[in-house]
C-alpha cells in the first residue's frame, strides 16, 4: 500500500489551493480530454492521466502500443489464489506505467447478481467477500508499482439494461453486506486512490450526485481521501459537486469544470466543495509524484519471458476442472491423434468486449497452446463444426499485409470528410477493429477526419469470402477497387459502439487462395458526437457439413478436445446476454462429438455461467473463462497434466435461468430494477431455497484428492469482539504436486433474523506434494458472526451457537464444530 500525503505535502497542497483563482480551480473538475484530467499551467500544476482496465492496461486506443492481456476479473477470482492476484496486481501496475498514466481505471469489483449481465467477465465474484480479497489483493499490487486504481462501479452498477438511468432499488441490508464491502476493503485496507462512480441511479439518485454514498458513507464512514470520478460521460447535473462527485470524465465538462463557475456564483454550490474536489486531485497528484515527474510520457509495450510465465500461471491457475470421468489428464503415450474441434478453437478468444479491451502482444489459442505441446509426435486435427459470431468475426490480422510484407494495414488520415489528397498522418493498423475515443495526434482533428484503410488480403483458400462493416461514422469497402459494401449513403443504427454504431452491412465475393487483393476501406467521422470507429468483418468459406465433419475427425481421434462458448460480442460492456444458452449450434456440437469420441472434454472459454444440458453427457468439463493472450498454453498445461487444475468456481452455475434469484424481476422495469432477493444472492438463495445448482460455489475437481482432519479452534466460547482462529490439517492422498482451496464458512444456527444458511468468511489455497500434510490455519474477524441491522444502522453479531464448517466447496463441507458467542 501506498504511504498516505504526509503533513509536509498537504501543506503544500493547501499553499497552492490559497494561490489559485476559483476559474483555476473549477477548471480542475473536469478532465481536459478523454484520459486526462486538466492540469494549471501557471502554478506548475501537471494533469493525470489514466488508462482503461481492468485485465491490463491499454493505454488511449488498441491501436497504439500493445499490451499484456491477463485473465479476466471472473478468472483471477477462480484462481483463489491472493498472492497470485497482488502479482498480476503489480504486473499490470508496471502496464500502467509503460502507458504513461498514474491511474488505472479498474478493478470491476460489483456483483455477480444475475448471471446474464454483460460484464460479469470483468467482476470477480457473486460473493462479497471473495470480491473484496480479490480486490484488495489487486489493488496494493498496483500500488506497489506506484500508480492507483480507480475502483468501479460505485455502486450496484450489476447490469447493463438501461445502465445510463435505471434505478437499482435496494435495502439498506443487502447494501451493505452484498454490495459495498468490495468497495470498502479497496478504500480500508488496499487504499486505492480513486473511487468511480456508476451511471446509474440508487434508490432514485444517479450514483454521481449521491452525497450519502459519496459523502457520508464513503468519506466520513470509511476515511477515503483520495478522488471520486465519474463514468465516461456519466455525470447528470453541477449538484454533484457538492455531493462528493470531485473529476468529470472526460472533458471538456458537460456539467462541472466551467459551468461550476457559475454555480458558485450564484451561491448554488459553496465554494468549499470545489475546494475539497480540488484538494483530493491535488493529494492523488502528489501521491502519484506527477510534480516531480511532470512530463508526459510516450506510451510503449512491455512483453518479458517473466511476464509471459505469470499471464500463463494465472490463466493455469483459475481453470475449472468442472466434471472428469477419468479422462483428464492426458497420457501422450496413448495418444496418436487428437481432434481439437470447436469455434472458439481457433482463432483464439482470450477477452470480453467493451473498455475492458486491450490491444494484445500477441494471443495463443486452444489449438496453438495444444500443437505446441505435443509436438510432432501426435497429429492434431482442427475443424470448426459450427459459427458463433452476431456479426462477421473481425479480420482476421493474419491474413493482411503492406506493401512492404509486414503484417497489418495502413492507415491514412485525412482532415474532412473525404479521404483524398496528401494525408495529414499515416499510421500501422493490426486487424479489423479501430475505436477513435480522444485526440490521438495533434496532425488530426478528432472532431472530422476522415480515414482510408489499405492492406493486401491474402486468403489461404479458395471460395466465397463473407465482408462487413459496422460503424461509427460512414464506411466503404472496396477490394481490387471495386465498391463491394456501402455503408455510406444510408445506414441503420444497430447497437454495436455502445450502441452509437450502425447496423451491419454484408456482401459477399468469390476469391482465389493465394492471390493477392488489395483491400480499401474509407471511413468518415460524422455525425458521430461520442464515439468514432469501425469494424471489418471477414469470414474466411465455411464448408457446408461442417457439423459432419468435426463429427468425422471426433470419431477418427484418440481423444477430442472441443472448445465452445461466448466472445465479445455476446459478453460486453453496453449490453445483456439474452439467454444462459450457448448462442449457434454448439449444444448439437458437444453432443455429437462426445457421442463419436468416449474420451471428449468439452472446454468452456466463456466469462460468466452458461447452460449446460449435456453435462451428464461428457466426461470431463473445463471452465476456460477468458484467460488472457497466454491461454492456449495454460490450457495445454492442464489437459497433460503438466499442473493439476487448481481453480474453483466464483459463481455458481445454474441449471436453468429460472433457477436464480433474479429471474422474476430482471432486468427491471419502468426505470427500476428491484433487488427483491435482498441478501439472497449467489449460492446464499440456491441453498435457502434448497434448489441444486448445476455446479455449486467454490467447486472444483483436482488431479490429487485432499483429506481434511478436524477442525481446532482457539476457544469454544468468544466474548463479542474477540478474534477466531481456526486451525486443521489437509493431506495430499494423490501422487501429484497439487492446490487444495480450502474455504470456511459460518452457519448461524439460530438467529432472530433471516439469514442464508452459511456465508464465506475465510478461505486459503495450499500447495502439497503427493503424500504430504500440512496444517493451516485461518482467521475471523469478530465481523465473521455479525448482519447489518437496518434498524440500529450497526453490524449486530447475536449472542448463542454458531457453526464454523470447513470443505472443497459451499456444497462439499468436510468438516464442521461448533461455536458459542457469549452476550456483551
Amino acid at each position: 500500500m501506498v504511504p498516505p500525503v504526509n503533513a509536509e505535502e498537504e501543506r503544500r497542497i493547501e499553499d497552492l489551493l490559497t494561490q489559485m483563482t476559483l476559474a483555476e480551480k473549477v477548471s480542475m473538475t473536469s478532465g481536459s480530454g478523454m484520459w486526462y484530467s486538466t492540469g494549471v499551467e501557471r502554478l506548475d500544476i501537471p494533469r493525470l492521466k489514466v488508462t482503461d482496465g481492468p485485465n491490463g492496461a491499454r493505454g488511449e486506443s488498441r491501436e497504439g502500443a500493445t499490451s499484456a492481456c491477463f485473465p479476466c476479473g471472473t478468472a483471477l477470482a477462480a484462481s483463489w489464489n491472493t498472492e497470485l492476484v497482488h502479482a498480476v496486481g503489480a504486473e499490470i501496475g508496471n502496464e500502467t506505467k509503460s502507458k504513461g498514466a498514474h491511474i488505472l481505471l479498474g478493478p470491476t469489483v460489483n456483483i455477480h447478481r444475475a448471471p446474464l449481465a454483460g460484464r460479469n467477465f470483468e467482476c470477480y465474484s457473486e460473493d462479497p467477500f471473495l470480491s473484496a480479497r480479490m480486490a484488495s489483493a489487486f489493488i496494493s499490487g498496483v500500488n506497489s508499482r506506484g500508480v492507483g486504481t480507480s475502483v468501479k462501479h460505485f455502486v450496484c452498477n450489476d447490469s447493463e439494461f438501461e445502465r445510463m438511468s435505471i434505478s437499482s432499488e435496494v435495502g439498506e441490508r443487502a447494501l451493505r453486506e452484498i454490495y459495498l464491502p468490495p468497495f470498502e476493503a479497496a478504500v480500508r485496507e488496499a487504499g486505492t486512490w480513486s473511487i468511480m462512480s456508476a451511471y446509474n441511479r440508487v434508490n432514485g439518485t444517479f450514483a454521481s450526485e449521491n452525497a450519502r454514498l459519496l459523502t457520508e458513507i464513503l468519506r466520513e464512514e470509511w476515511g477515503f481521501d483520495g478522488f471520486v470520478v465519474s463514468d465516461w460521460f456519466g455525470t447528470k447535473s453541477t449538484a454533484a459537486c457538492a455531493a462528493g462527485l470531485d473529476l468529470e470524465m472526460p472533458g471538456p465538462g458537460a456539467h462541472l469544470g466551467e459551468r461550476i463557475l457559475a454555480a458558485v456564483e450564484a451561491g448554488d454550490i459553496p465554494e468549499a466543495a470545489v475546494d475539497g474536489a480540488v484538494r483530493r486531485i491535488l493529494r492523488i497528484t502528489v501521491r502519484a509524484g506527477a510534480f516531480e515527474n511532470p512530463d508526459e510520457v510516450k506510451e510503449h509495450s512491455i512483453d518479458r519471458p517473466e511476464q509471459r510465465a505469470l499471464v500463463r500461471r494465472a490463466a493455469a491457475e483459475s481453470l475449472v476442472l468442472l466434471r472428469n470421468e477419468s479422462v483428464l489428464p492426458f497420457d501422450t503415450t496413448a495418444l496418436k491423434r487428437i481432434a481439437v474441434i470447436g469455434p472458439n478453437a481457433d482463432p483464439a478468444v482470450i477477452q470480453g468486449g467493451g473498455s475492458a479491451q486491450v490491444g494484445p502482444h500477441y494471443s495463443v489459442s486452444p489449438l496453438d497452446g495444444i500443437r505446441a505441446r505435443v509436438g510432432d509426435g501426435i497429429e492434431v486435427v482442427h475443424e470448426v463444426g459450427c459459427t458463433i459470431h452476431k456479426t462477421l468475426p473481425s479480420l482476421d490480422a493474419r491474413w493482411i499485409s503492406g506493401e512492404d510484407g509486414e503484417p497489418g494495414l495502413e492507415i491514412a488520415y485525412f482532415n474532412g470528410p473525404e479521404p483524398g489528397g496528401e494525408p495529414a498522418l499515416v499510421r500501422r493498423g493490426r486487424d479489423g477493429q479501430y475505436h477513435w475515443f480522444a485526440p490521438f495526434a495533434d496532425e488530426v482533428d478528432i472532431k472530422s477526419f476522415s480515414a482510408r484503410l489499405t492492406a493486401n488480403f491474402t486468403p489461404s483458400e479458395s471460395g466465397r469470402f463473407q465482408f462487413a462493416l459496422t460503424s461509427a461514422g460512414l464506411t466503404r469497402l472496396r477490394i481490387d477497387g471495386e465498391e463491394l459494401i456501402d455503408n455510406w449513403t444510408q445506414q441503420q443504427p444497430g447497437d454495436f459502439f455502445f450502441g452509437m454504431g450502425s447496423s451491419e452491412v454484408r456482401s459477399e465475393i468469390q476469391l482465389e487462395a493465394g492471390r493477392r487483393y488489395l483491400l480499401e476501406v474509407d471511413y468518415s467521422r460524422q455525425d458521430t458526437p461520442l464515439i468514432a470507429g469501425l469494424k471489418i468483418g471477414c469470414l474466411s468459406p465455411m464448408p457446408e457439413n461442417g457439423m459432419e465433419r468435426a463429427v468425422e475427425a471426433a470419431s477418427r481421434a484418440d481423444a477430442a478436445v472441443i472448445v465452445v462458448g461466448l466472445n465479445e460480442e455476446w459478453e460486453s460492456e453496453g449490453r445483456d446476454r439474452d439467454s444462459l444458452g450457448l448462442p449457434g449450434q454448439q449444444d448439437e456440437l458437444v453432443r455429437r462429438v462426445a457421442a463419436a469420441n468416449p474420451r471428449t472434454v468439452v472446454v468452456v472459454n466463456a466469462g460468466s455461467p452458461v447452460a449446460m444440458e449435456w453435462a451428464r453427457e461428457v466426461p470431463a468439463i473445463l471452465q476456460f473463462w477468458y484467460p488472457g493472450h497466454e491461454g492456449g498454453n495454460a490450457l495445454a498445461d492442464i489437459l497433460f497434466g503438466d499442473q493439476s487444475p487448481s481453480g474453483r468456481l466464483p459463481t455458481s452455475f445454474p441449471v436453468r435461468i429460472e433457477d436464480n434469484p433474479t429471474h422474476v424481476g430482471y432486468p427491471g422495469e419502468a426505470g427500476q430494477v428491484v433487488y427483491g432477493e435482498g441478501v439472497f444472492v449467489g449460492y446464499r438463495y440456491y441453498e435457502h431455497k434448497k434448489i441444486e445448482p448445476l455446479f455449486p460455489f467454490g467447486h472444483g475437481l483436482s488431479y490429487a484428492h485432499f483429506e481434511y482432519g478436524p477442525l481446532q479452534l482457539n476457544q469454544n466460547q468468544y466474548q463479542q469482539g474477540e478474534g477466531i482462529e481456526v486451525s486443521l490439517e489437509i493431506t495430499n492422498t494423490g501422487d501429484c504436486e497439487a492446490q487444495e482451496v480450502v474455504q470456511l464458512y459460518v452457519h448461524d444456527v439460530e438467529s432472530n433474523r433471516l439469514r442464508p444458511e452459511q456465508e464465506l468468511k475465510a478461505f486459503t489455497k495450499v500447495t502439497l506434494a503427493g503424500g504430504e500434510t500440512q496444517r493451516i490455519q485461518l482467521a475471523l474477524g469478530a465481523e465473521a458472526l455479525a448482519s447489518f441491522d437496518a434498524e440500529q444502522g450497526a453490524w449486530v453479531a447475536e449472542a448463542g451457537e454458531f457453526e464454523i464448517r470447513v470443505g472443497a466447496s459451499s456444497q462439499d463441507i468436510r468438516q464442521r464444530t461448533p461455536l458459542r458467542l457469549l452476550e456483551k
